[in-house]
């Protein structure tokens, strides 16, 4: 008998806990050209801005022997084509949308949470908070608990009542679990764990930085034990609190493990650039290692490497 694989962020249920990570499933138009996209637990969009971006100079993605490392610089048409052309497209696939935002201020969060919010189709706000803030000298939001709960409460306030916020943390700060009480108590629903770590890959033939922006975002297998370790630490912290677990995610097996530590959803990124059919194949290898497990829903799994139990997985 095959596994229940319904999951809930906040309020919103979802038939499975598969999601693309933002920015690597495109608008959905790239994946469905090997699948229908409304398999997916949700899509996750790329972070939509309010005007247009031309993204970074390139190169702009370098691989490393156990991950990629991306400076794209959210590439991308805004928010008004984001509502007129790839939301209605998604909607019409029957696919579930997690919209990623992203702004250089308070004031840009705050719009890009109403203009979204206003017409139905967004099942979830992903608040990017790794993105620089240009009131303060390009300091990441995620940097800072105060930052980030001030642009959280500015976008529960803006947003329709009935879109679940969650807010996407970075993991290269101090203390990840002092940021996440920080957006917990500001208003948001939940959250979304982790995003890229900052690295740099040198091109020695050409002994330059082999990314035009020098630095990048390091994503894939290598940040895996980090994602790990972020989800346990929140949702020992915060076991009420709804997590996307992500980073590194290739297998089922690998989603299992974000699973157990306390996800209640799981975001494939790295590996859909190298496997189009990644997603609906991490949910089959996921529902086959719960199913071999005995474990008859995914929700039962959730944080169940926190629970002592006389029936662990194996």
């Amino acid at each position: 008998m095959s596994a229940d694989m319904r999951t809930r962020l906040s309020h919103v249920e979802l038939p499975n806990p598969i999601l693309t990570a933002a920015g690597c499933g495109g608008s959905g138009r790239e994946l469905s050209v090997f699948y229908d996209v409304s398999r997916l637990g949700a899509l996750t969009t790329p972070s939509i801005t309010l005007a247009p971006r031309a993204g970074r100079p390139t190169p702009r993605t370098a691989e490393t022997p156990s991950g990629v490392l991306n400076a794209v610089g959210a590439q991308g048409p805004g928010v008004d084509a984001f509502l007129t052309s790839d939301l209605p497209w998604l909607l019409q696939q029957g696919a579930r949308a997690v919209v990623s935002i992203a702004g250089g201020s308070v004031a840009e969060f705050v719009e890009l949470a109403k203009r979204l919010t206003e017409q139905p189709g967004v099942s979830v706000l992903e608040v990017n908070l790794s993105w620089p803030s240009m009131e303060d000298r390009g300091r990441p939001f995620a940097a800072d608990a105060s930052a980030s709960a001030e642009v959280i409460t500015a976008v529960r306030a803006a947003a329709r009542f009935d879109v679940p916020v969650f807010a996407k943390l970075a993991p290269d700060v101090p203390d990840v679990v002092a940021i996440a009480r920080a957006c917990v108590a500001a208003g948001a629903e939940g959250l979304s764990l982790i995003n890229t770590v900052p690295g740099m890959a040198i091109d020695v033939d050409a002994a330059r930085p082999a990314l035009a922006a020098v630095t990048g975002g390091l994503s894939g297998p290598a940040v895996r034990p980090l994602a790990v370790r972020c989800v346990w630490q929140v949702h020992a912290a915060l076991p009420g609190v709804p997590i996307v677990g992500m980073g590194g995610v290739m297998t089922g097996r690998d989603a299992l493990e974000l699973i157990l530590a306390g996800a209640c959803a799981v975001a494939v990124g790295t590996a859909n650039f190298q496997d189009p059919f990644a997603c609906p194949r991490i949910l089959r290898e996921l529902e086959e290692a719960l199913t071999a497990r005995g474990i008859e829903r995914a929700a039962e799994a959730i944080g169940l490497a926190h629970r002592p139990s006389e029936r662990q997985p194996r």
